[in-house]
C-alpha cells in the first residue's frame, strides 16, 4: 500500500485506504489476518504521525504509536473511544464531528483544526480521513492521519499577522480579485481613501459592486456612470502588464490607481491618494503660466492664447491684440513707492478682468504692460469701443494707503489677418502704436499704421550711442551762477550736464535722462557727473560753491556716500563747498532710508538742498524728518511773481518757512528785475535764472564771475 502525502510542505504518509476488488483485495487468497498483521506491522512504524482507524460509527478501533504521541492515550486508553473526545467542546458542540465523518464518507476529506490531547491540551492538526469500503462497496470504516502542524501554524500566524499589520500600514489602498473579478483582500487604507465601509469591501464582493459603491459614495470629474468606469477599468486590467487611470473624485481628491494583471486571470490593485501631489502639480503648472503678483496670465499663456485666436483668424473669425501700458506708472513707483505701485497693478488688474469678454484673455507681460487678446472681433470699432471703455474706467483716481493714485493708460491696437497673423509680428505691430499712442499725449488709443517703427527704431538708437557716451567722453558739465541778491555777488553754480553727441550734435539733458534712468545708467552717470564737478569746482575760489542733482536711483543703497567721499578725496575740494540736491520724490520713496543717506552726506561736511520745492507731493513733515540747508523754489511760482495772488501768497509762504527754520531760500527760473525786486521784498536770499546767465561750459565761468561782479559795480 502507497502512504504519501505532503502536509504544509512536509511529507509524509498516508494511507490510500479506498478498497476495492481491483488493490487491496486484488488476491482472493489474502485472508484477514494476514491483512490486519501487515497494516499493524505498518502502524507500528510509524511514530511521527497518528495514524488509526475508526468503526463506521466513529469509534478507534485501532491506534499507533504516534497516536498515542499525538494524542497522549495508550492504546488501552484509545480503543473505543470515539472522535468526538479529540475535539475541542466548541466544535463537539457545533456538531462537527458528525459532519466530518458524513463528510468523509462521500469523498476524502481534508482539514486544519484544533484538537485536544488527553491532558487538555490544543494543538493544530493537519487531518486526513478517507472512507474504508468492502469489495461490495460497504462501509466499513475510516482512515485517519493527523498531524501536529502547531509550529507551522505559529509561524504562518506570525507571518500573517506581520502582513496584516504591512498592508494596514501601507500609504496605498491595495486589493486582491480573482480570475472571477472576487475581492479577496484589502486593506483599511483602500476603505479610506475611496470613503467606502469595511462591509462593503468585504471578501468576495464582486469588483462591480465595489465600482457601484464607490460612485454612491463619491462623484467623479468628469461625472462617469457605474458601467462605464468599470468598462474603463477593466480595459486596464486587461491589457498587457496591466495599467493605470487618475480618477478625480469630488469635492478635492485625486487618486492614482494601477491595475496588475497576474497568469491565472487574477490583479492587483493599489489606490494612491496624490491630492497633494496633484495640487502641488497644478501650482506648479499654474505659477508657470500666471504673473506672481496680479495672477493675470503670462507672456508665456499669453502667446498660447495668442496662437489659438489667429488659428480660428483663418477660420474668419478676426482678433485684436491691445497692449496697454499704464500712464505715470514710474514716477509713481519713484514717489510713493513699490508697495503702492504693486497695489496699483494688483487694482488693475482686477479691473480688466471685469472689462472684458470670458472668452478674450487679459495677460500681464511684465512691469506696468498688459495685453488683451480679443477674439471674434466682428468690426475694428470692437475694438475702438474696448479701448475707450479700458481708459475711461483706468483713468478713475485710486485710493491707496492713504494717497489718491491718478494713473491711467495708453493703448495701441493692431488687428489681425490685416496687420499680421505672425504671433510676434502682430505683438510687435500693437506695441508700436502703444509707443505713438504714449508719444501724442497719454490716455489715448492708436491703432497700427505702416511706418510707426521709426520713433522706436530712434529710440533704440539713442540707447545704443547713450551707452557708449561714457566711455567715449562725450559728456560735459554746464554750469549755472546762483547768485546772492542781498549782496549782488556770485555764490556758487549748479553743474548740469550736456551729451556732445557725434552723430546729434549737443543733446539737451531732458533728451537722455530719462532714457539713463530707465535703463540703469543714471548710477555711473550720475558718478563721473559728481567726481568732474568736484574737481573742475576745486580751481574755482575758495568761496564759490558747486551744487550737483542727484536721482532716485543713486539713493537705493548706501553707494552713493562713498561715491561722494571719493569725489571729494580725489578732487581736493572742501566738502563744505559741495552742495547735493534733491528732488521731493525722493524723500517719498522710502524716507527712512533717504533720510539715513541724508544724514551720511551731511555728516560729511556738505549741504542739502530741496530741489523744485512746492511741485512734488509736498509735505512740511520732510522739513521736520531732516535738516535741510536749502529750499529751490520752482520756477513755475516766480514767473508769476507780482502778478498772480497764488504765486505771491506761496512764495511769501516759502519764505516764512525758511526764515523760521533758518534755512536758506533760492528762487529758481528768475528772468527779469522785476522778480528780482519782488524777490528782494520778501526777504529771498539766492536767485538763479537766465537774467544772469544760461548755463555755460566751465571754460567760462571765471568770466561769468567777473561780468556779474563787475554789473553790481557799475
Amino acid at each position: 500500500m502507497q502512504f504519501q502525502n505532503k502536509i504544509d510542505g512536509t511529507t509524509l504518509l498516508r494511507p490510500e485506504m479506498t478498497l476495492s476488488s481491483s488493490d487491496a483485495y486484488r488476491d482472493s487468497d489474502l485472508d484477514a489476518n494476514a491483512m490486519q498483521n501487515d497494516f499493524r506491522m505498518l502502524l507500528e512504524a510509524v511514530s511521527d504521525y497518528a495514524v488509526y482507524r475508526l468503526t463506521p460509527e466513529g469509534n478507534v478501533s485501532s491506534w499507533n504509536k504516534g497516536a498515542e504521541r499525538n494524542k497522549g492515550y495508550t492504546f488501552a486508553e484509545a480503543i473505543g473511544l470515539h472522535v468526538s473526545a479529540f475535539y475541542t467542546a466548541e466544535d463537539r458542540a457545533a456538531g462537527a464531528p458528525a459532519r466530518t465523518l458524513a463528510a468523509a464518507a462521500e469523498s476524502k476529506f481534508e482539514t486544519h483544526g484544533w484538537r485536544v490531547r488527553k491532558d487538555g491540551s490544543r494543538f493544530w492538526a493537519h487531518v486526513v480521513l478517507e472512507a474504508i469500503r468492502d469489495p461490495d462497496g460497504r462501509l466499513v470504516g475510516f482512515a485517519k492521519v493527523t498531524c501536529d502542524v502547531t509550529a507551522q501554524k505559529i509561524d504562518r500566524d506570525g507571518l500573517v499577522r506581520n502582513l496584516d499589520a504591512a498592508l494596514s500600514n501601507m500609504s496605498q489602498g491595495l486589493c486582491l480579485f480573482d480570475a472571477e473579478e472576487r475581492l479577496v483582500l484589502a486593506n483599511s487604507r483602500m476603505a479610506e481613501i475611496c470613503g467606502l465601509s469595511a462591509g462593503e469591501i468585504v471578501p468576495g464582493t464582486p469588483f462591480v459592486d465595489i465600482v457601484r459603491a464607490l460612485l454612491g459614495r463619491r462623484r467623479m470629474e468628469p461625472a462617469v456612470s457605474v458601467g462605464a468606469l468599470y468598462g474603463q477599468q477593466r480595459a486596464l486590467i486587461l491589457q498587457a502588464g496591466g495599467g493605470g487611470a487618475v480618477l478625480k473624485m469630488l469635492p478635492d481628491t485625486v487618486v492614482s490607481v494601477i491595475h496588475r494583471p497576474m497568469a491565472d486571470g487574477s490583479w492587483v490593485t493599489t489606490i494612491e491618494d496624490i491630492s497633494d501631489r496633484s495640487r502641488s502639480q497644478d501650482q506648479i503648472a499654474h505659477m508657470a503660466m500666471h504673473d506672481a503678483l496680479t495672477d493675470l496670465p503670462n507672456r508665456v499663456m499669453f502667446r498660447q492664447r495668442l496662437d489659438d485666436a489667429l488659428r480660428r483668424v483663418k477660420r474668419g473669425e478676426p482678433c485684436a491684440v491691445l497692449c496697454l501700458d499704464l500712464d505715470r506708472f514710474k514716477t509713481i513707483n519713484d514717489t510713493l513707492g513699490h508697495p503702492v505701485g504693486d497695489t496699483l497693478l494688483v487694482s488693475v488688474a482686477e479691473q480688466l478682468r471685469g472689462l472684458v469678454r470670458e472668452t478674450d484673455t487679459v495677460a500681464r507681460l511684465g512691469g506696468d504692460e498688459f495685453a488683451i487678446v480679443q477674439t471674434n472681433v466682428g468690426h475694428p470699432d470692437d475694438s475702438k469701443v474696448l479701448a475707450d471703455r479700458l481708459i475711461r474706467a483706468l483713468s478713475v483716481p485710486k485710493e491707496i494707503d492713504g494717497h489718491l493714485v491718478a494713473s491711467g493708460v495708453s493703448i495701441g491696437i493692431a488687428l489681425a489677418p490685416g496687420d499680421g497673423m505672425d504671433p510676434d509680428q502682430i505683438l510687435k505691430s500693437a506695441d508700436l502704436a502703444l509707443y505713438r499712442a504714449k508719444a501724442h499725449g497719454r490716455g489715448r488709443y492708436c491703432y497700427f499704421e505702416p511706418g510707426m517703427d521709426v520713433l522706436p527704431q530712434e529710440r533704440r538708437r539713442l540707447e545704443l550711442d547713450l551707452r557708449t557716451a561714457l566711455a567715449a567722453n562725450q559728456f560735459e558739465l554746464y554750469y549755472q551762477p546762483i547768485v546772492d541778491i542781498e549782496r549782488d555777488l556770485v555764490c556758487g553754480f549748479e553743474a548740469l550736464i550736456r551729451w556732445h553727441s557725434p552723430q546729434r550734435g549737443l543733446v539737451p539733458p531732458a533728451d537722455f535722462i530719462p532714457l539713463a534712468e530707465e535703463i540703469g545708467l543714471i548710477v555711473d552717470i550720475g558718478a563721473w557727473v559728481l567726481h568732474s564737478a568736484c574737481r573742475e569746482a576745486a580751481a574755482w575760489p575758495e568761496h564759490i560753491k558747486v551744487a550737483v542733482n542727484v536721482s532716485v536711483a543713486q539713493f537705493r543703497g548706501f553707494g552713493l556716500v562713498d561715491t561722494v567721499r571719493s569725489a571729494l578725496a580725489a578732487s581736493g575740494l572742501a566738502p563744505t563747498r559741495l552742495e547735493i540736491e534733491i528732488t521731493e520724490s525722493i524723500m517719498i520713496n522710502d524716507s527712512a532710508h533717504t533720510c539715513a543717506v541724508l544724514h551720511q552726506l551731511k555728516a560729511l561736511g556738505l549741504s542739502i538742498s530741496m530741489d523744485d520745492f512746492g511741485t512734488g507731493y509736498s509735505s512740511l513733515g520732510y522739513l521736520r524728518s531732516f535738516p535741510f540747508d536749502k529750499i529751490k523754489i520752482d520756477r513755475s511760482f516766480i514767473e508769476g511773481l507780482g502778478e498772480a495772488a497764488d504765486c505771491n501768497a506761496i512764495v511769501q509762504a516759502v519764505m516764512g518757512i525758511c526764515d523760521s527754520l533758518g534755512i536758506i531760500a533760492t528762487a529758481e527760473g528768475v528772468e527779469n528785475q522785476e522778480q528780482i525786486a519782488q524777490l528782494k521784498s520778501r526777504n529771498c536770499h539766492q536767485a538763479q535764472g537766465y537774467l544772469y546767465s544760461k548755463p555755460r561750459p566751465s571754460s567760462e565761468v571765471n568770466c561769468i564771475i567777473d561780468r556779474i561782479d563787475l554789473q553790481v559795480r557799475h
